[in-house]
């Protein structure tokens, strides 16, 4: 019989941690993540949240520890969603969001980078990200970009290095960029939830910002966040946030749209920003708890996969664990 031999071209770039680094094409690094913070007002102890295992809401105190120790993990750049106490109809009083950015701008300066989450839903009585109509049926748009835009000039006057609206109203870039702009804040950066969906996945985030919706008429958000399955509107958002001045664009949630930022990738030269919400994260957590997947190769896998569609930057609830979890060859 013919001794036939078989070049194991393809096993040997895997058969070392040497060679499987070597030969992984992208590699993760801890600097491309960006970790999310949450701290609320009169908060006397930080709390826990529901679903979000290893994650607090902080208070005005512990806020500055948190991030402190995240430096110290490799992490230096936040995406921060105040709660304020003080709701009202139509929100003006955003005094809490600009105490708190200050207080951390003064206390560690350009050592960290700050985006700051523009949107009202921790801000309103009925938990929806604008201003509702008399009906309480609808939320108007050009009223909700109005104040929208008044707050991001207040959070960039205060010290915030990037302005993150998340409310998905038609034309806020526009109207936050011009903003800026007049102002000469020009060096202040729009990150922009450009293809963000009415997903099922954001529940644990709402229990952190108390930002469920509770309209008596409009009871979900699906007037203005994406549906589900319609990838053309959402790559058509992200178009029009780019060219109103969007210095960044979002995909949200991220784990299970990752067709979304592949596709985004493949039509902008902007920096694709993927962000693996609460409810993503959750699952992996409460998987690990049962001992039915390891944890930090759970994390990594999503993280890899999300690159590999072409992310360019991650948000990550264990963005502080990236660092030590890539340096330990968790992958």
């Amino acid at each position: 019989m013919e001794n036939i031999k078989y070049p194991l071209t393809e096993r040997r770039q895997r058969s070392s941690s040497a060679m499987r680094e070597l030969s992984a094409g992208r590699h993760l690094s801890h600097r491309a993540f960006i970790q999310p913070l949450f701290v609320e007002e009169n908060l006397l102890q930080p709390r826990e949240v529901n679903g979000l295992d290893h994650v607090l809401v902080e208070n005005e105190n512990s806020i500055l520890f948190s991030i402190e120790a995240d430096i110290h993990r490799g992490i230096n750049k936040f995406l921060l969603f105040p709660v304020p106490v003080t709701r009202a109809e139509r929100p003006s009083d955003f005094s809490f969001a600009i105490s708190i950015v200050k207080k951390i701008k003064e206390h560690f300066g350009d050592d960290i980078w700050l985006a700051l989450d523009c949107c009202l839903c921790s801000y309103t009585t009925h938990g929806h990200c604008g201003i509702l109509n008399d009906e309480g049926t609808g939320v108007l748009n050009n009223p909700s970009v109005e104040i929208l835009s008044q707050y991001a000039l207040q959070l960039a006057l205060a010290g915030a290095d990037c302005i993150a609206p998340s409310d998905m109203m038609d034309g806020r870039i526009a109207a936050i960029r011009n903003k800026l702009d007049a102002f000469s804040l020009d060096a202040v950066s729009i990150l922009s939830y450009s293809a963000k969906f009415s997903s099922q996945w954001y529940g644990p985030f709402r229990d952190a910002c108390h930002s469920s919706p509770n309209a008596t008429g409009l009871r979900d958000r699906k007037t203005y966040q994406l549906p589900v399955s319609d990838a053309e509107a959402a790559l058509s958002a992200a178009a029009r946030d780019e060219q109103e001045g969007a210095d960044m664009l979002m995909v949200k949630p991220a784990g299970h749209f990752t067709d979304i930022i592949y596709r985004l990738k493949q039509q902008t030269k902007k920096p694709v920003v993927a962000y693996h919400v609460s409810g993503e994260y959750a699952t992996i957590e409460l998987l690990a708890k049962q001992g039915l997947l390891q944890r930090e190769q759970a994390h990594i896998e999503i993280w890899a996969s999300l690159q590999r569609a072409g992310a360019d930057s991650i948000i990550s609830y264990a963005a502080r664990e990236a660092r030590q979890w890539i340096e330990n060859r968790a992958y």
